[in-house]
């Protein structure tokens, strides 16, 4: 395995402990529940809680974007697996203000399961949670509910984490969640798999040479696998899917998240970006800001993504909300 770790098994709670000695100045950890990153300055009065979370082995998601202006929590589960309900259920009562709390996290079976319980649990105690699934993944399914949560996790969670820090109301910071997840759209490319450190081996099996488009980010099934093509050309068939998704035309603006899966360097990105930006520019289409980088990895998975977010002047004012969460890079 191609990764320097101690017990595979203390991988998470290392990384924790490691997270928060960089950025103490920002998070904290719940003292009576190691999985649970809190902001420094949570709860803020008068403030919804904004509550985001889910499997480790996704950094900078979900830890990395905690902090003023943005979540006021993340809860940690395992590598790929959910976080159990009662950190979740710890999440909220430390963040609730008397607003409320959102659950914000990707559509996954084992998240919602446990999160639920949690909300269930915070209800119990007088505190109402609600929730907002991330669906951006355009290929897992033909269901626009049914798809699953990927990079555009990271859109979704700014603009309510921003809804919040205005005071919206509980029912406002949904309806602004749910606003950009209906105007997210993502699709990927996996060119091998990432190693898991409890096994040391690969997630998934993949020949050299081969990539597949569409891939999720625990390695569920794209749409094609093939021969490793130019950039060029794989761009081009991410946005021929994105572009008519978010039914763009001239005029419209969007905001561009080109995302590493985590084994892929900025100097591939750049160019994947440049063709993406050609594409925007011949459709007329305006770019409010442009997000290059690791955003919402798998490890160490050789891969990217194109995210783009519709965007009108409430989703901009949003997006532009100042915050100081230690991996919140904006070019």
């Amino acid at each position: 395995m191609r990764r320097l770790i101690n017990d595979p098994y203390e991988i998470v709670e290392e990384m924790l402990q490691g997270y928060v000695k960089a950025f103490g100045k920002q998070v904290k950890l719940l003292e009576h529940d190691g999985r649970v990153v809190v902001s420094k300055n949570a709860p803020k009065k008068d403030k919804v809680g904004v509550i985001v979370g889910g499997g480790s082995g996704h950094e900078p998601l979900f830890l990395g974007y905690v902090g003023d202006g943005f979540a006021d929590a993340a809860v940690i589960g395992n590598i790929n697996t959910s976080p159990s309900p009662e950190p979740c259920y710890n999440s909220v009562k430390a963040v609730d203000a008397g607003k409320g709390c959102i659950y914000l996290y990707g559509n996954y079976a084992g998240d919602v399961m446990n999160f639920d319980i949690g909300a269930e649990m915070a209800a119990e105690d007088g505190i109402r949670v609600e929730t907002v699934l991330v669906t951006d993944d355009v290929i897992s399914s033909t269901d626009v509910e049914g798809r699953r949560g990927i990079a555009g996790d990271f859109f979704v969670f700014k603009v309510a984490a921003a809804a919040a820090e205005e005071r919206l109301d509980l029912d406002g910071v949904v309806a602004a969640a749910k606003k950009a997840n209906a105007n997210c759209a993502t699709m990927g490319v996996a060119l091998g798999a990432a190693e898991h450190p409890t096994t040391g081996k690969e997630m998934f099996e993949m020949e050299s040479g081969d990539m597949e488009i569409g891939m999720g980010i625990h390695g569920e099934p794209g749409v094609r696998r093939g021969k490793t093509e130019p950039a060029d050309a794989v761009v081009k068939e991410i946005m021929d899917v994105l572009v008519p998704e978010l039914k763009l035309a001239k005029g419209d603006e969007v905001c561009v998240l080109v995302n590493s899966l985590g084994a892929t360097p900025l100097m591939d990105l750049f160019v994947a970006y440049r063709k993406v930006a050609e594409i925007l520019e011949e459709l007329g289409v305006g770019v409010h800001k442009t997000f290059i980088g690791s955003y919402a990895s798998t490890m160490n998975m050789p891969g990217s993504s194109v995210t783009l977010l519709k965007v009108d002047e409430e989703l901009k004012r949003f997006i532009d909300y100042p915050t100081n969460a230690p991996y919140f890079v904006q070019i």
